[in-house]
């Protein structure tokens, strides 16, 4: 959550959590106020008038009110029926499924022990001072949430825990996450510290009994002193480090220590130390730049594009450079223009720029997360996000696709769990462009992107971490929360363009 917009855009806009319909997929777009959300279009508003029809008819018949409709297996299956009605036939769905309760938490219950590893997670530290997104969660905070976590006065630290623990771990079927953040040339600013990550990852872990957490730390090529505090953070024994390559992403507007991923003098610096620790991993924010953004800031537009990623690749082969966003460009942008790019074109920047890589610079290092990338273009334009998936699959293979979804930012991850094990690239894509099939939910592709891939370069063995995360607390704590009847408070956490539907009565 950075602090990009301005006061008069902030107040033209509602956080999500105020939003009337709180459906099991988002039907509007969700931003953080990194960038400014598009209004809800017309096909969107079609989507949502067609999930509210349906929790109506089969909810009303299975003697359910759309809230607690929508917090079932069939209203999550509802909601892709409707996305097929309105996008056309991309997603492995039935009406019957979610007219038949039983059916649903059949197909639900059969993949809910699916290895899932997601490496791209965030919340907020406490002392924040981005305060909107903060006071945004407190003025909702007991709506939606499950008795064990509502029955005494909710907190910051409530908030920046217990929250995460249940959306992330009871909400979905994600088995292990790795917190990140984001760094600012303004220190507080920072979205957690590095000492603030490694304490977060403790303090689950311990609770949970086994190791469902893991953590970046920030590096910060350029910035005064960046190279002791590199080695300061080494210490905490990160599992991957993570830099931004535009610099402060929180100020774009101040950023005076942008880098470039190739540049033999700083970055190489920081490279060397990262193998000297023992570090593998490098997560670098890439993308999340469409042309608004570039007229904006036209002095970082260099350092947000792929061009500086083979090379480094290249020179540092003990290194994985795990691209975040896969540098998805359009993010805060319409995204028409990114459809209307690909059926011109058949490329999406800059995400086929980095599918291009290893076949350019002959590198098998650089691997493409999905985060934000998918939970965008999926409710706003899925055959985008079937085009992102078919080109990064070609471009980079199957096995250097990792999943991460942003969360908390875009609620819990389930929804986009279920859009990925239910999404298939239409057969007409995969004709003209060569793309190969994504699979069924639990098939080789799907496995490979949701935790494979990422066991592969975190060294965890997905049977025995299953093995053991399967007698933890949280998989207890789990059990008695499905057998006590799930509440997934399906929100989200950011802004949107409001459509006249406030819901005013959390304030009552």
């Amino acid at each position: 959550m950075s602090n990009q917009l301005t006061d008069a855009e902030l107040a033209a806009l509602m956080p999500s959590e105020l939003c009337q319909y709180q459906t099991p997929i988002p039907t509007q777009i969700v931003a953080s106020d990194e960038f400014y959300p598009d209004p809800q279009n017309e096909r969107q508003r079609e989507v949502e008038a067609r999930l509210l029809a349906m929790a109506d008819d089969l909810g009303g018949k299975q003697g359910l009110n759309r809230r607690r409709f929508f917090q079932t297996a069939a209203g999550m299956a509802a909601s892709f029926v409707a996305m097929n009605e309105v996008y056309g036939p991309l997603f492995d769905v039935t009406r019957a499924e979610a007219a038949t309760p039983a059916m649903a938490e059949e197909r639900a219950s059969a993949l809910k022990d699916q290895f899932i590893m997601d490496m791209h997670t965030h919340f907020l530290r406490d002392d924040t001072r981005v305060m909107t997104f903060v006071d945004m969660r407190k003025a909702v905070g007991k709506a939606g949430w499950n008795k064990q976590l509502s029955d005494h006065e909710q907190t910051i630290e409530d908030l920046k825990f217990d929250n995460y623990k249940k959306e992330m771990f009871l909400d979905s079927d994600t088995k292990i996450s790795l917190i990140s953040s984001a760094p600012s040339d303004i220190e507080q600013d920072w979205f957690l510290t590095n000492e603030q990550m490694a304490d977060a990852r403790k303090k689950i872990n311990d609770e949970a009994g086994s190791r469902r957490v893991f953590c970046h730390m920030i590096f910060t090529p350029g910035q005064p002193g960046w190279l002791d505090k590199l080695d300061a953070g080494l210490a905490l024994k990160p599992e991957s480090c993570k830099g931004y390559t535009v610099g402060d992403n929180t100020h774009k507007e101040i950023s005076r220590y942008p880098w470039r991923m190739d540049d033999e003098k700083v970055a190489y610096k920081g490279y060397e130390k990262m193998v000297k620790a023992g570090i593998k991993n490098v997560c670098i924010h890439k993308g999340l730049f469409a042309p608004g953004v570039e007229k904006q800031y036209p002095n970082l537009r260099g350092f947000a594009d792929v061009a500086d990623v083979g090379q480094a690749a290249k020179d540092w082969p003990q290194l994985n450079f795990i691209i975040y966003h896969s540098a998805y460009r359009h993010v805060g942008g319409d995204p028409k223009q990114a459809l209307a790019e690909f059926e011109r074109t058949g490329r999406i920047s800059w995400t086929s720029d980095l599918a291009d890589i290893p076949a350019q610079y002959g590198v098998n290092n650089v691997y493409g997360d999905v985060g934000q990338l998918f939970a965008t273009t999926l409710v706003a334009e899925p055959n985008v996000c079937a085009a992102l998936m078919g080109a990064l699959i070609k471009g980079l293979g199957a096995d250097h696709v990792c999943w991460g979804t942003d969360a908390l930012w875009t609620g819990a991850p389930q929804w986009q769990i279920e859009g990925l094990r239910r999404l298939e690239i239409p057969e007409a894509m995969q004709k003209k462009f060569g793309y190969a099939p994504l699979g069924t939910a639990d098939g080789p592709i799907k496995s490979a992107i949701f935790g494979g891939n990422n066991a592969r370069l975190y060294d965890i063995q997905p049977k025995r971490a299953m093995l053991e995360l399967k007698g933890d607390r949280f998989a207890m704590m789990k059990a008695e929360y499905e057998k006590a009847g799930p509440e997934p408070s399906n929100t989200r956490y950011g802004y949107v363009v409001p459509n006249g539907t406030m819901d005013h009565s959390v304030f009552a």
